[in-house]
């Protein structure tokens, strides 16, 4: 069985801003603990994510000692309504600031994705690629083959003492084509993943229980 170690860690407190890594974190059926429990939605309740407001992923979001949210110019906010106002000028669209404790994935609790399969896509390309296009919430090496999670959907993923049963695959989107400093877009990242690796990268899983997995951590696919 493919057997390796836990290379980063990364939540995303505001879902569709720019998260931060952790050194370790407590993961539990509802996914990683800070992760995704809060988010932006157009006023009158549509969800408004960074596929349709790539401005959004320049926007800084953090736990430590309570949420707090960092925008392009520097300025730090809390989750308020001064947010609120300060992300709808930016924007240019009228945002309501919504929360839910259970979280707000859009698949499931946490997204895992592969260093072998970074490592080759980059290769593809011929240019650096920058982890943060995809947003994992946990980053792994195995000795596997590149892109071979696209198989694992059922099995389960031992991290440290932590489980987690493999969901789906991830099928990615626009997000992936913007640099996620500048916004700058690179249409052949998702061009690429579309056409060689049938638009799949990472793998979508649940923790059976709750855990506490860190960086550093042994990995085996079970």
């Amino acid at each position: 069985m493919p057997r390796g170690t836990v290379l980063s860690l990364h939540r995303y407190p505001v879902k569709s801003m720019a998260g931060e890594p952790v050194d370790a974190a407590a993961v539990d059926q509802h996914g990683m603990e800070g992760d995704r429990k809060h988010a932006v939605w157009l006023r009158g309740g549509r969800k408004l994510t960074a596929r349709v407001a790539p401005k959004m992923l320049v926007w800084h979001a953090h736990v430590n000692g309570g949420l707090s949210v960092t925008g392009p110019d520097g300025t730090t906010y809390a989750w308020d309504k001064t947010l609120e106002q300060a992300i709808t000028a930016h924007l240019g669209k009228d945002v309501a600031l919504v929360q839910d404790p259970q979280g707000l994935a859009d698949v499931s609790g946490l997204h895992v994705t592969v260093e072998a399969s970074r490592r080759a896509l980059e290769e593809e390309l011929g240019t650096p690629l920058d982890l943060r296009r995809f947003r994992p919430n946990v980053h792994v090496e195995l000795d596997a083959e590149p892109f071979e999670e696209a198989q694992w959907e059922g099995r389960r993923l031992r991290i440290g003492d932590a489980e987690l049963h493999i969901v789906s695959k991830s099928d990615r989107c626009a997000i992936t084509v913007h640099d996620p400093d500048t916004l700058e877009k690179n249409p052949d990242v998702l061009r690429t993943i579309n056409e060689r690796h049938d638009t799949i990268f990472g793998v979508w899983a649940d923790a059976v229980g709750a855990a506490r997995i860190a960086v550093g951590d042994p990995v085996e696919l079970l």
